[in-house]
């Protein structure tokens, strides 16, 4: 890897997990978990998600809501104020380092905060699953519980920083280690702005009377307002947003008009009619509708500067444009596909299931995601034709080189190998890669990770294992040589006894 993927590199670890018995993986800028059903690929992909989510939501967060502030010992104040002094002395100087060290009592503050929020890590994880206890998430049959481990790597070498998560059938128990000779860096203008923007608050806080202007409460805001910088050494590419887009978003697509019409129903009829005993919706699902709900298209028109990347899957895919319309009624959206040359557009419902597959794609790239996000898209080969299977995943390649982080979740031979083909091109100078079909998509391989799960016997359950690029085939090795040597071995067998029939 080279340094910035190092930087951002982030190790995952479970055991006893769902149906996966063991899995340590680490994540690329474009991980692909392939293998056959029910082997854990959505299992991982979903945790992987809620991580993203617990941890983004620190983003902005504030520990004193209710306004009470704990006394910090003298020994901590002197410390803090030292280093805020060094900060605000020292900011502008072109010959002192960007980057500046964070006091390690700052840190323990910051650890002992992460280490107290068990308790919702393990509630986001139910949500994002749909269930009311994690620890339903432990493997059958195994009494021990489910170990989830994830470490952030440094980026000068130092021990990773680690967060352990462990559920058992009665409770789930958080763990963050920060090891001492890891300092945690943060920018030294965000810690300016942050000393700056607490000052201004303070002196507001003087003049009006409204607040103690004690150093204890203003050195708490400010360890609070120090999260956001540190989250992306803390917690790796887990701060960054994370989008899920799940393997049924078709029928959700068709669905959503009807189901958030029965949520209104409902929610204006209490007492009124019995419980149907319905599901909920898994936060999967939920963030998913509730994302499509609100995409607005009069926002987009105002940030035009940003670049649409759903345009270019369109083009090379589509042959016409998605579209979002609001009604003027309650401002509720709906959905269209408008072919090329068309005059009118259809709505999505009735258009063909490859477009329904890859309208919300195009959505989300349109309005939802930007560059430093992270998309999971599962199995984006569903009702695509090969070649547009081949294209997709072109396309995908084409995120990762605009700054978007893709997980994938596939059984297509036809993803396996053009990503192989992929990874193949960027071995070429780029003047040579233009001679060849797909030249322009091109990714190394440290940003590539193909993981495969494969089934177990004993213990029951399967395994997670990396599937590195063939140097001989230039393929990545998968189970689908075993299933096409099995069909070929078939249909010999059944052309002989033809064969030999017909003799008779």
């Amino acid at each position: 890897m080279d340094d910035l993927t190092k930087q951002d590199a982030l190790e995952l670890e479970v055991a006893n997990f769902g149906p996966i018995v063991e899995a340590k993986i680490d994540l690329r800028p474009l991980t692909v978990f392939v293998g056959p059903s029910n082997t854990g690929k959505s299992y991982l992909a979903t945790l992987i998600y809620a991580l993203h989510r617990f941890f983004s939501g620190f983003r902005g967060y504030r520990m004193f809501r209710d306004g009470e502030v704990r006394q910090l010992p003298q020994k901590t104040i002197d410390v803090i104020d030292e280093w805020v002094q060094e900060v605000q002395q020292t900011f502008g100087n072109k010959k002192v380092q960007w980057h500046v060290v964070l006091p390690d009592l700052v840190v323990d503050e910051i650890r002992s905060l992460l280490n107290a929020q068990g308790d919702q890590l393990s509630n986001e994880v139910g949500r994002c699953f749909g269930i009311d206890k994690t620890s339903a998430l432990v493997r059958k049959g195994y009494s021990n519980g489910t170990c989830i481990v994830f470490r952030s790597r440094c980026p000068h070498d130092a021990e990773p920083f680690e967060y352990e998560l462990m559920v058992d059938k009665q409770e789930a128990e958080f763990r963050i280690t920060i090891p001492e000779e890891a300092p945690t860096w943060i920018d030294r203008r965000e810690a300016y702005a942050s000393i700056k923007h607490l000052d201004r608050m303070r002196e507001d806080m003087i003049l009006s009377g409204s607040r103690d202007d004690g150093r204890s409460f203003f050195f708490w805001r400010l360890i609070e307002a120090l999260i956001d910088p540190a989250l992306p050494q803390l917690a790796g590419h887990l701060y960054r947003p994370a989008f899920y887009l799940p393997a049924d978003r078709t029928g959700v697509m068709h669905s959503h008009q009807v189901v958030v019409s029965a949520l209104f129903q409902n929610a204006t009829t209490p007492g009124l009619r019995p419980d149907a005993g319905m599901p909920m919706l898994s936060g999967v699902l939920a963030d998913f509708l509730q994302q499509l709900i609100a995409i607005d298209p009069t926002l987009y028109r105002r940030r035009r500067s940003r670049r649409d990347l759903g345009t270019p899957i369109e083009e090379a895919i589509l042959g016409g444009a998605v579209g979002v319309h609001k009604s003027e009624t309650i401002g509720y959206p709906y959905f269209t596909y408008q072919p090329k040359g068309w005059k009118n557009p259809l709505p999505l419902m009735n258009t063909s299931s490859m477009v329904s597959e890859l309208a919300p794609v195009v959505l989300y790239l349109r309005y939802v995601v930007q560059p430093g996000n992270v998309l999971i898209i599962e199995e984006p080969e569903s009702h695509l034709h090969p070649a547009m299977q081949v294209e997709f995943t072109r396309q995908i390649a084409a995120l990762i080189n605009a700054g978007i982080r893709v997980i994938v979740t596939t059984h297509s031979e036809w993803v396996l190998e053009e990503l192989a083909n992929i990874v193949q091109r960027s071995k070429l100078p780029k003047a040579r890669r233009k001679e060849i079909s797909g030249g322009n998509f091109a990714l190394r391989s440290d940003q590539v990770g193909a993981w495969l799960f494969k089934q177990k016997l004993r213990p029951k359950g399967s395994v997670v294992e990396e599937v590195k690029l063939d140097a001989e085939t230039g393929l990545y090795p998968t189970d689908y040589d075993a299933v096409s040597a099995a069909l070929y071995n078939e249909s010999v067998s059944i052309f002989n006894r033809i064969e030999d029939s017909d003799a008779e």
